[in-house]
């Protein structure tokens, strides 16, 4: 009797114990993490979010069978405190489990090493060691992977000086460094390999440390299951090839982000374009556009190759994603007339959002933008030009604000947020290079009025490396503020 009285307690208590970690993610049916804007971790890209860790936290809710949540923390301290709370399942901070800040913490590796990297300005003095700096200040971003490595290099380097910011997050650094105001700093290797396009006056030094492990970071208060489900979905990761897939998405072809060069270009020009150019040519006076700004959207996307692949699954002349391509009615992206026909009647949509009182080229430059990043961001960077005194309907003054959108002392002002603010620049100058030469070479056909180059408009740079590959640009996306049903056209 006394035996089945103590099971009979023992088989309440555990009918009455506290579910898993797991199992309560599951009742409640949502993966709730904490992430911090970043090209490596997290961002609003022209086809939604996405971002190395999350696009991996977004493959490890589907495993889960769950929706993913992401809450966007103002930077690294934000999300160590959510976690030290328990108000979140997983935080995306691209920080290693080395750290003391992270130790605190579960954790489980993603498969991604970072070091922490010296920069400097390329007008400075150079900084290939740790010697030539000197009496200079290393500046980094606080509660960052960087704070051990400077404690220690300073230690084998006495009188050696840095200072950690709060207010400022990569993006930041790096473009102090590359204005002069910062002569140098330390940053991860990833971003790094990611900006570097979009600053050219910033000059890597050397690494502090040896590449160390990202991991994602989990609640110390949970119990294992989670960070257990996480560890077999990656390790499925790694062997089925998804992995490495994933990891050549976002960092595999960094190389191809220069601008191709105008020896190529011109090639193309006489040897593939003519292949296209009436279709080009028709399509563009149905649209009433310039069918030279047409072509140089065209190369931009694809090099002009109609069976054209991206990693990411969006294809054809002008690269649209599935859901563009539905949007404005095309059936068959690697048709190339099809194609050319969706993405004239895309660009003509957000054309027709631009303001009417801002005149050409202006108009068509702020249209490349929306159409690279949306229209909502290119609204914030309108808005932030204009609060500092400038023209909101020039480009040339729209186009320095742009940047500042990927940096949290800014983006947390905007309405939209986050968003790699450089690459609409980046794609804009490169459509406007390839619109230069092909005036110069082609005669319009349409009535179409020429599109006129205003003076910040760069000369062609024939000295260019010459690169026959796929210009990186991001899928084209319908932005949140078009609506579902396409305009009258």
């Amino acid at each position: 009797m006394g035996l089945a009285l103590v099971l009979g307690i023992a088989g309440a208590l555990t009918a009455c114990s506290r579910p898993s970690t797991l199992e309560e993610l599951r009742q409640e049916g949502v993966l709730h993490v904490i992430a911090r804007p970043s090209p490596s971790v997290y961002y609003d890209g022209r086809d939604g979010p996405t971002g190395y860790e999350y696009e991996l936290a977004k493959r490890f809710a589907d495993e889960l069978g769950v929706e993913l949540r992401v809450r966007e923390a103002e930077g690294n301290g934000q999300i160590l405190s959510v976690l030290k709370q328990g108000y979140a399942h997983i935080g995306l901070a691209g920080l290693t489990n080395t750290l003391p800040s992270t130790q605190a913490f579960k954790s489980v590796p993603i498969n991604l090493s970072v070091q922490s990297t010296l920069i400097y300005n390329r007008d400075a003095d150079t900084a290939g060691n740790a010697k030539d700096i000197g009496d200079r200040v290393i500046h980094a971003v606080a509660n960052s992977n960087h704070i051990a490595p400077l404690r220690k290099l300073a230690q084998q380097q006495p009188g050696l000086h840095w200072q950690a910011h709060d207010d400022l997050d990569t993006a930041g650094i790096l473009e102090r460094v590359e204005s002069g105001e910062f002569e140098v700093a330390v940053v991860d290797s990833t971003e790094l390999a990611l900006n570097q396009v979009f600053f050219p006056h910033v000059k890597k030094g050397f690494d502090l440390n040896e590449p160390q492990p990202i991991a994602w970071l989990f609640p110390s208060e949970q119990d294992d299951t989670l960070a257990n489900a996480a560890r077999r979905f990656l390790q499925k990761m790694q062997a089925n090839g998804r992995l490495k897939q994933l990891r050549e998405r976002f960092y595999g072809h960094l190389d191809r982000l220069n601008y191709v060069g105008a020896r190529t270009f011109v090639y193309h020009v006489r040897n593939r374009l003519p292949n296209y150019e009436l279709v080009f040519q028709a399509t563009a006076e149905k649209y009433k556009m310039d069918w030279r700004l047409l072509a140089a959207i065209g190369y931009q996307e694809s090099h002009w190759r109609p069976n054209a692949v991206s990693p990411t699954g969006v294809r054809g002349m002008m690269m649209l994603t599935q859901n563009t391509a539905e949007y404005v009615g095309i059936d068959n992206r690697l048709d190339p007339e099809k194609s050319i026909e969706g993405g004239a009647r895309y660009f003509q949509m957000v054309h027709d959002q631009i303001p009417d009182d801002i005149p050409e080229p202006d108009r068509s430059w702020f249209a490349l933008a929306s159409y690279n990043v949306g229209f909502g961001h290119l609204e914030d960077a309108r808005r932030l030009t204009e609060a500092d005194g400038r023209d909101p309907d020039r480009w040339v003054d729209v186009k320095e604000y742009l940047p500042l959108l990927a940096q949290k002392e800014w983006y947390s002002k905007t309405r939209y947020g986050y968003a790699r603010g450089h690459e609409p620049v980046v794609y804009v100058q490169n459509i406007r290079r390839y619109y230069d030469v092909l005036v110069w070479m082609k005669e319009p056909i349409n009535p179409t009025e020429q599109l006129a180059q205003s003076p910040d408009f760069p000369e062609l740079d024939a000295t260019q490396p010459s690169d026959d590959t796929l210009a990186p640009v991001q899928p084209v996306r319908v932005p949140q503020e078009l609506s579902v049903a396409p305009p009258t056209l």
